[in-house]
């Protein structure tokens, strides 16, 4: 064997194609960024830092991957960018240097009760067919495994259209794994028809007490009051035997209601349909409540939870089903799969391992695959989405992660680390948005934007290494070795909540007292069950007021002053001040400037490319009809009053003429949760994590409450922030409430007045007590992951 030599000769100086290790960005514009000029070495890992609102995700998601992504789509043919998302241009001069950008957010993961972890990660298509090959007894393809499909038999004459045209008879089977009871949920529902309606009203007096549903004028109850099939003037408990089951279960026909061609059907499938075949972790807290005061969910007793057929469950490989195996742990699936050995599904088998090891490897081998994706924290969300890119071998790659320590244990963010370095160490460029000390110390590159949060922040107060950045007078800098000290004296419960036999979950028969009066702190490793005890198990009628992380909703009409409910005394004092209508004064009603229905700007579809968005000539972006802006109060137009910003409206409505007690409350919780820089109008969708989970906050501070529950609040807060938080925590406690909070931030450990930590592991290693007593006792004592890592951070 011989090889060639090079004989040329190498053309002196470096080769053009190197010298393109820049990502190089030039007047960013977008949301608040001003004019924003950075360079950002290639291959290596940068960490964007600054406090929460001050345009960091503008800068990474919506200028440097929005761009990536959209110069990949463009190089699609039209006809299948008609399929594609369309987006739109960032507000850039100069984008030069991309790469392809994979972006690993904390977005939730479906939340169709469908979705499980194994389905979101594509496991249980691998362990499908795995069982469709080797499971005994046989019994069918790899869909008669899947909860998801359900069986399909059909026979009849068809027409072959080949020569002479000839009806032959046809029959038409397909074998699927879906449980007929429950239809693959594995929960069935019981509901209660006491919270559904008042049965000593008629529908005319407004029996219904569903959330929405108005006798009066709303559609839905049109339909049950003029259907013909029940008098809608007598109590529903006089309704005859026939009347009452048409009312509740009524098979679906065509009615006339005001001349309008609607369906009728009873009310029980009206009410699966509109409530139970959506997951309840995505509904609106008030539809939520009503589901869970009217809906009793129980295990499918015919499938047992499984979600599959008879069939699925009785074909086995080595004594173990396909639900079996979605059951386990996955460390414990792993080592199943590891102890086969089938030559004849080699490849497949190798694949299931590598996935299911990278699982175990990133921190999440406690979970099972029948998970339900909607439970996922938005931590484990990022980390499941990271699985699918751990092995791969693509290089020269731009990977974007938004703040993947969140959710985890100081324990685990080590793990974390040193999976970024690894991806970066494969020749990949690594843009991550991070808050913590502990994973900026990583970095090869920080860029710092600032100085503040809203119109005071999207310029970038420094470049370069962590170093630079600790002797650096930025925020980030001043703060990045802040350490927050033990409490000398830590304040007495008023009483306790008392847990007995918790079981949800993983946790093992717990009993814990939780203490009122205080500020409470349950930690642990991720999945030592802290979730399931604080928000599982607390017993009913606690008044308490939960603040989970779940996502607000909201679109682009949407803004804090709506969902706050901020805009309503608003209006109505603007109304009361003018004598017109309070629905003059909102941009999604009767106010609406007619050209641009409100929106401010108008939208024009371009379709395979992005739309274009430009400001409403007649209203000039102020979304309001012109004869509304004529109506004032305290001198100002509904306009002028939502571009104000929250610490100006404070002061606004708070004395003079346009004082406005209930406005001035809520303005108040807001800027209590340092939000007092938003201004009132703000599209929703233009918010940072960190603010729209403060902005959550200051919503149910208002809610009427002794207990209050956060989970993680710090979740999306600078160091800086933190600071914020813990003093809005101490004015909760001294007014009276009873503060618990699920939380890894060592600062609010520190902070506490008692803990409660789980563990000692995750899964089936976890649910368990290790230690209850003070911040104090927990670092003398270092007798949990927890303790040695609180020790470490106060110093002690």
């Amino acid at each position: 064997m011989s090889s060639a030599k090079r004989t040329g000769t190498r053309a002196p100086g470096a080769h053009a194609a190197d010298g393109h290790d820049l990502i190089r960005v030039h007047g960013a514009r977008e949301n608040n960024l001003k004019d924003v000029s950075v360079e950002i070495p290639k291959r290596r890992l940068t960490v964007f830092t600054g406090v929460s609102g001050s345009g960091k995700s503008s800068l990474v998601f919506n200028t440097i991957a929005a761009e990536s992504q959209r110069l990949i789509n463009e190089t699609y043919s039209a006809f299948v960018q008609g399929f594609m998302p369309t987006l739109a241009r960032p507000e850039v001069d100069v984008l030069d240097g991309l790469t392809t950008a994979i972006i690993v957010d904390q977005q939730r993961m479906g939340a169709d009760p469908r979705s499980t972890v194994g389905t979101a990660t594509d496991v249980n298509a691998m362990l499908r067919i795995l069982f469709s090959r080797l499971g005994d007894p046989y019994i069918g393809p790899p869909s008669a495994y899947s909860f998801n499909t359900a069986s399909v038999r059909a026979s009849g004459a068809i027409t072959v259209e080949r020569g002479n045209k000839k009806a032959v008879k046809a029959t038409f089977r397909r074998t699927g794994g879906m449980c007929t009871n429950c239809e693959g949920r594995g929960t069935v529902s019981d509901i209660d028809l006491t919270q559904l309606y008042d049965d000593t009203k008629s529908l005319a007096e407004g029996a219904f007490t569903i959330p929405g549903w108005k006798s009066d004028s709303q559609w839905t109850v049109q339909v049950y009051a003029q259907s013909g099939f029940v008098d809608p003037d007598k109590p529903i408990r006089e309704y005859t035997e026939r009347q009452l089951r048409d009312f509740l279960y009524g098979d679906p026909v065509k009615v006339k209601v005001n001349g309008v061609n609607l369906t009728y059907e009873g009310l029980i499938p009206k009410i699966q349909k509109s409530f139970l075949s959506k997951d309840k972790e995505a509904m609106q807290p008030h539809i939520r409540a009503f589901v869970e005061r009217a809906v009793t969910f129980t295990t499918c007793p015919e499938c047992d939870g499984t979600r599959l057929s008879e069939g699925a469950r009785s074909s086995r490989i080595r004594k173990t089903s396909i639900a079996d195996a979605c059951a386990m742990e996955i460390r414990d699936l792993a080592q199943w799969v590891r102890e086969l050995d089938e030559p004849s599904v080699a490849p497949l088998l190798t694949a299931l391992r590598d996935t299911l090891d990278s699982f175990v490897e990133i921190g999440l081998g406690y979970l099972s695959l029948d998970r339900p994706a909607g439970t996922l924290s938005g931590g484990e969300a990022q980390r499941v989405k990271m699985i699918r890119h751990l092995g791969s071998s693509l290089t020269d790659t731009t990977y974007v992660f938004d703040e993947p320590t969140v959710g985890l244990h100081p324990h685990d963010i080590q793990r974390m680390n040193d999976l970024l370095l690894r991806l970066r160490d494969k020749g990949n460029t690594v843009l991550v948005v991070e808050h913590k000390p502990e994973a900026i110390a990583i970095a090869d590159h920080v860029v710092d934007l600032g100085p503040g949060a809203g119109t005071e922040g999207g310029a970038v107060c420094f470049e370069g290494t962590v170093e630079e950045l600790r002797a650096a007078d930025t925020v980030t800098g001043r703060h990045l070795d802040d350490r927050a000290s033990l409490k000398e004296t830590v304040r007495e419960a008023t009483g306790a909540l008392e847990i007995r036999g918790a079981r949800t979950h993983n946790l093992q028969d717990v009993d814990v007292d939780v203490p009122l009066g205080v500020l409470c702190v349950v930690t642990g490793v991720a999945g030592s069950g802290k979730s399931s005890l604080v928000h599982g198990s607390l017993p009913a009628g606690a008044d308490v007021v939960s603040v989970d992380q779940s996502p607000i909703k909201g679109s682009r009409r949407s803004n804090p002053a709506t969902y706050t409910g901020l805009l309503e005394p608003i209006r109505k004092a603007f109304a009361k001040a003018n004598g017109v209508k309070p629905a003059l004064f909102s941009a999604n009603s009767e106010g609406a400037c007619p050209t641009c229905n409100g929106a401010g700007v108008v939208y024009t579809d371009l379709a395979m490319m992005a739309g274009v968005a430009t400001p409403c000539e007649d209203c000039e972006g102020k979304r309001f009809q012109p004869a509304v802006l004529e109506y004032r109060f305290g001198g100002r137009d509904i306009s002028e009053v939502l571009a104000m910003s929250v610490a100006r409206a404070e002061e606004f409505f708070g004395a003079g003429e346009a004082r406005l007690p209930a406005a001035h409350r809520i303005l108040g919780r807001l800027a209590d949760v340092g939000l007092g820089y938003l201004t009132l109008g703000q599209p929703l969708t233009t918010l940072s994590g960190g603010e729209r989970q403060r902005l959550k906050l200051a919503t149910h501070m208002g809610d009427k409450g002794g207990v209050y529950v956060l989970d993680e609040p710090t979740s999306g807060l600078h160091l800086a922030d933190v600071e914020q938080l813990l003093g809005l925590l101490d004015r909760l406690v001294d007014a009276g409430k009873s503060v618990v909070v699920v939380e890894h931030h060592q600062a609010v450990m520190a902070h506490a007045d008692w803990i409660i930590d789980l563990g000692p592991g995750a899964g089936h290693d976890g649910g368990r007590v290790v230690f209850e007593g003070t911040p104090a006792d927990l670092v003398a004592g270092r007798s949990t992951l927890t303790g040695q890592h609180l020790a470490a951070y106060v110093g002690a």
